[in-house]
This record gives C-alpha cells, structure tokens and sequence, in this order.
C-alpha cells in the first residue's frame, strides 16, 4: 500500500533529508587520501546525533555503521572500518536519517584523488545524470515505470550496466514502503505517480556486468567481475508542480 504524505509530513522528511545533505557536505570535506571509512563513518554520526537525529541504518537489521562506504568494486553496503581510502577509489556513500518518526535516504559517489582513467570518470557521471533524468519523470500522471525505463534506457545507452538486486523505494515513516522503484522496466508501467509520494530513487551502476554477490559479512554486495560500481540516490517528493528533491 502506498502512504501519501500530507503537506505537513513532507515538510518533517524535508528537515531530516537537510540534516542528511549537511551531514554529506562534511564528509565530503573531509573524505581524502589515506583516511580510514571508519573515521568518516564516527563524523557523519557525530553530526547528525548533534543536530538531535538518529543515523537511522546504524542497527537497522544489524547493520553495524551509521554510513554504507563502498568502495571500487563494492556496489552498495560496504560496511566502514580501519582501512584507508586510497588515491583514485571510487567511493559510495549511502545513508539515512530519522527526525521526529520521519526518514530521509540519499547516496553519493566520489572518486579520490587523482582518478584510475577516464571510464571511472564516466562511470560516476554517467550514474548521477541518470538518477536526475529519473527523477525528472516522477511526476503526476507518469508509472513508475516511467522512472525506470529512463534511468536504464540512458545507462545503457552509455554502455554500462544496471544493478536489478536492489531498487529504489517509498520513504516516510519506515526507511523502506511501497511503492519499488527499479532502475530498469518499460514505459506506462507499474504504479501510478500521484501527489504526496515520497521516493527514495536510486540506480547503482557497474562498468562491466550487472551481477553480484555478497561477501561473507552478509552485508557487502560486489560486482561479480571485480569491475567497479556507482550509486547515487534523493529522496524526491512528488508535487503539483513537479519533482522536488527533499536531501539537498
């Protein structure tokens, strides 16, 4: 069932999602060459504890740390500890904040330093363009399939290939609620787009091919061929005058 969200309500994920991108902003200020995840990961806690929210994917369903940091080949999960960023990884970051009952969800990649070759360029590029061209067809009227169709049709078109395990999702009170978003399907499909849908839409990308698997931490999802990965994700509010983007 999707939940609608009044006025009122999107204006509270509204104030989770800009603890969020403030939260962002330090890490990445701070995120260089050398740098342990872990240290990043007790930043971002220490500032959204401090501006009085939950870093809401510490604990949920076990999840060790207040960030996912992914990093190369790791697509989404990664979980943060001793080891150091090191010149040219591809580093994605992924993490929610809960105020006052309400999430907000949003993700993030960054290359270090001086990047590997141009195709990493391309990789992270080419992921941030498509999730705004899908968040350009989360209007009223649209199917989520619309969103879908969007994001892989320009993915693909540049040669890169779309994870299918995970898909964006309905963000409000709980992290995770209706309606799926996947980042591949056709057009006219899937739900209806109405007024006071809160998404997270989020497409996470591989160089090479699209299968992965899940390291022994039962956490980590990695590309099957070592090749490296990007994701990046808003959490989007669907109004009378169009898509607004609630974590910047």
């Amino acid at each position: 069932m999707i939940d609608l969200k009044t006025k009122e309500e999107v204006g509270k994920i509204r104030k989770s999602g800009r603890i969020l991108r403030s939260a962002f902003d330090i890490i990445k200020a701070n995120i260089k060459v050398g740098i342990p995840t872990i240290t990043l990961d007790r930043m971002f806690e220490k500032f959204v504890v401090n501006s009085g929210a939950i870093p809401a994917c510490k604990g949920y369903e076990g999840f060790p740390g207040s960030l996912c940091i992914s990093v190369n080949d790791e697509i989404v999960h990664g979980i943060p500890d001793k080891r150091t960023i090191k010149n040219g990884d591809v580093v994605s970051f992924d993490a929610c904040v809960l105020l006052e009952g309400w999430h907000a969800d949003s993700a993030f990649t960054v290359i270090v330093g001086q990047p590997e070759n141009e195709r990493d360029v391309r990789l992270v590029e080419v992921t941030e363009k498509a999730l705004f061209i899908g968040i350009k067809q989360a209007r009223i009227g649209n199917r989520i399939g619309d969103i879908s169709f969007a994001i892989q049709d320009y993915i693909e078109s540049n040669n890169f290939s779309i994870v299918r395990e995970y898909s964006g999702h309905g963000v409000g009170k709980n992290l995770h609620e209706d309606p799926v978003v996947p980042n591949f399907g056709r057009k006219n499909t899937g739900p209806l787009i109405k007024e006071g849908m809160c998404i997270a839409i989020e497409p996470m990308v591989c160089q090479g091919k699209p299968d992965l698997y899940i390291e022994k931490d039962g956490w980590t999802a990695k590309t099957i061929d070592g090749l490296k990965a990007a994701h990046f994700e808003h959490t989007v509010y669907v109004s009378d005058d169009g898509p607004e983007i609630l974590t910047v």
